[in-house]
């Protein structure tokens, strides 16, 4: 990246339904020998950047689009050059060589799609405090025009960073990790998805996440008497990791080949680049039978009527697939491509993932399609053992780092119970008990009613003590579930800082806005989940808990380390979990928000270094894990108070939006309660 660009915000679209999260990101700065620019005055940059908004309007009235996106990206570009000159040529003062310009395309881009300049200035004295610019688009650190084929992601193969783990025998009838699973009469096994493996069959190069567009493959070269059951659809900004169930009949019954089709949905009107038309077709199947997939072809002529094509599947052997919760893959206007995921998930569920996707198009019908199920539903058979769970856990068990500034730790439940945790009663709350080891004495079952909560020492140090947590004493503890009717397994890594920090905002030019004692609570629980493939034992995703939501993240996006580890960021005082370092703001827009704050340290957890399992087949769980309650108190703010106080000391122009902001926190985030145990999360039995 040019060094010119030295800090700028970029704005991510949301998956998944999540809250608009923006990231902002810090190029190097120049070095301490590197000749340094003088800073113009605050009249010289307002009349500099006038100049370029006026060559833009004048643009807008004669000119083409091309030229009046230049403009506003040769603003856009001079408003991020930390020494801005006068100099009108170029916002890289013509030093024109292939990065800049480059640069200055992937601006342009962005500026075709409304490049909208906010300029935040608060002057105090002849200072200017800040300035800030946000594009109104897609703008990301990958961002272009439309990608040529040869850059795009998708073209390479992801790889994980060392050799996949060699899976121990899981004894007995188990079979995790055999390549193929019998769902009851029809046996399934997962076609990764390579070069060798499948074939593209159509893509398009503009729109979707990061505006690279989305390839279409078809699985080939299949072992003998295993059918396709549909395609796999991925956006180009990824490198190619996915993966689709093929098929085999088991009982002479489960498979059929389609006796028709219907075409419910093309590209021909598609306004991108494409590597021509593409069309779209659901197998009609005979009765008894569904679909589980589409065929796409790039002719106008159906598919032949071959089972070699696409299989129905037998009715007993599907199930409702999700309808308002589906994953999205690639839209534009009027069209959507989705992937398919059973509409009931958990750990009693027998939907299962196939990884085929579905197509919606306006005016056409719209497909119906099935997800697989797996009527045989044999957890001893197809989840790992607990010798295959630790080869698994000790290769992909994660690195959690805490910010530099992180005043409150993790540490092990028993060890704040062996420092002064206490239970206390409802109407008894003056005799509090001290916490035996292992929650021995703590309350079983029940329900969250509030007649018991867990709080620290009353003795000021002591209690200062336990908040901070203790590294040295941490332990990850493990819930081991199946997940997508078995053919899935859920590492799921809890961990427990007994303290959480206070909430921080960003508001304009404020770039960090205590809350005082707001936010604060006593002990938090958050959590990483490791997704593993019973067929194969490899890491196809990682769920990141963020508060009260949270994130999947495909492994390909991933940074690892020391092998195959996945790298987790705890976000400063919340200890919310991300896959980046950086800045997340959670807000109702990109220049405010609440706080998260993710960074490398020499404050790290290696989760595989001490763990406990605490919950899955076979496993016996320890007393603290059934006790539903609180793990601290409830303390009752008057939070309106407390943000009267704050909003006095802005300036004027800025309470509104604080007030605004503010209220648009979920109040758990507000208020200061202790949070209830693992087992009582709703994720506990059900999907992430």
């Amino acid at each position: 990246m040019n060094e010119h660009l030295t800090c700028f915000i970029a704005e991510f679209t949301p998956s998944r339904g999540t809250t608009p999260v923006h990231h902002k990101f810090c190029d190097k700065t120049p070095k301490a020998d590197e000749k340094k620019h003088e800073e113009p005055s605050p009249t010289d940059n307002k009349k500099r950047l006038l100049e370029l908004f006026k060559e833009t309007q004048d643009q807008d009235e004669d000119e083409g689009e091309d030229d009046v996106a230049e403009g506003k990206a040769r603003a856009c570009l001079w408003l991020r050059t930390p020494g801005r000159s006068s100099a009108p040529a170029t916002p890289f003062n013509n030093n024109n060589n292939d990065t800049e310009r480059q640069q200055l395309k992937r601006v342009k881009s962005s500026a075709q799609g409304g490049c909208v300049l906010r300029l935040v200035s608060w002057l105090f004295g002849n200072q200017v405090f800040c300035i800030e610019t946000r594009v109104n688009s897609n703008l990301n650190l990958r961002v272009t025009g439309s990608a040529h084929p040869s850059t795009l992601p998708v073209e390479t193969t992801f790889k994980f960073p060392s050799p996949l783990h060699v899976i121990p025998p899981g004894g007995g009838e188990r079979n995790f990790g055999k390549g193929k699973i019998d769902l009851g009469g029809l046996e399934v096994i997962q076609i990764s998805i390579s070069t060798s493996t499948s074939q593209r069959v159509w893509r398009t190069f503009e729109r979707g996440p990061d505006n690279m567009g989305v390839s279409i493959f078809q699985p080939i070269n299949l072992p003998s008497g295993f059918f396709t059951l549909g395609f796999y659809a991925q956006p180009n900004n990824r490198m190619l990791f996915g993966w689709v169930l093929v098929a085999r009949d088991l009982s002479g019954n489960s498979l059929r080949p389609p006796l028709d089709y219907i075409e419910v949905g093309n590209t021909t009107s598609l306004a991108v680049k494409q590597d021509g038309p593409a069309y779209f077709w659901q197998p009609l199947c005979p009765s008894g039978y569904g679909a589980v997939g589409l065929f796409v072809t790039t002719s106008p002529l159906k598919p032949p009527l071959r089972q070699e094509s696409i299989s129905c599947v037998g009715s007993h052997l599907t199930e409702q697939r999700s309808e308002a919760d589906t994953t999205w893959v690639w839209r534009m206007e009027g069209i959507n491509f989705y992937g398919l995921r059973p509409a009931t998930r958990g750990t009693e569920a027998t939907g299962v993932y196939t990884g085929t996707f579905s197509f919606q198009q306006q005016n056409f019908p719209r497909p119906f399609l099935s997800c697989l199920r797996n009527t045989k539903f044999d957890l001893s058979s197809m989840m790992p053992s607990q010798d295959q769970t630790r080869v698994l856990f000790r290769a992909y068990s994660p690195l959690i780092y805490f910010h530099p500034e992180e005043e409150f730790l993790p540490s092990s439940v028993d060890w704040i119970f062996s420092n002064g945790a206490l239970l206390y009663q409802k109407g008894n709350e003056s005799n509090p008990v001290a916490v035996q080891p292992n929650g021995s004495n703590l309350p079983q079952g029940g329900s969250d009613d509030d007649l018991y909560w867990l709080d620290y020492p009353a003795d000021k140090k002591a209690r200062e003590r336990v908040k901070r947590g203790d590294l040295g004493n941490i332990k990850a503890y493990l819930h081991i579930k199946p997940m997508f009717g078995g053919t899935f397994t859920d590492i799921v890594v809890w961990i427990f800082s007994p303290f959480n920090g206070n909430a921080r905002l960003k508001i304009l030019f404020i770039k960090s806005l205590s809350l005082g004692d707001i936010g604060e609570h006593i002990g938090d629980w958050e959590h990483v989940t490791l997704r593993i493939s019973n067929f194969n034992g490899e890491l196809w995703r990682v769920y990141f808990s963020e508060h009260s939501g949270g994130s999947l993240v495909e492994a390909c996006d991933l940074e690892f380390q020391s092998g195959n580890k996945p790298v987790v960021y705890s976000s400063l005082h919340g200890h919310a979990m991300f896959s980046k370092p950086g800045l997340v703001l959670q807000g109702q827009d990109g220049n405010n928000g609440l706080r998260n704050d993710m960074a490398r340290s020499d404050k790290f957890l290696d989760a595989g270094a001490d763990y406990e399992v605490i919950g899955g087949p076979g496993i016996t769980e320890p007393p603290w894990l059934n006790y539903f309650r609180k793990w601290g108190p409830i303390v009752r703010h008057d939070v309106e108070k407390t943000l009267d106080s704050i909003a006095k000391t802005l300036p004027q122009l800025l309470r509104k939006r604080f007030r605004d902001l503010v209220h648009s926190i979920p109040p758990e985030v507000l208020q200061e309660m202790g949070p209830t145990g693992p087992k009582v999360k709703k994720s506990w039995s059900a999907d992430e």
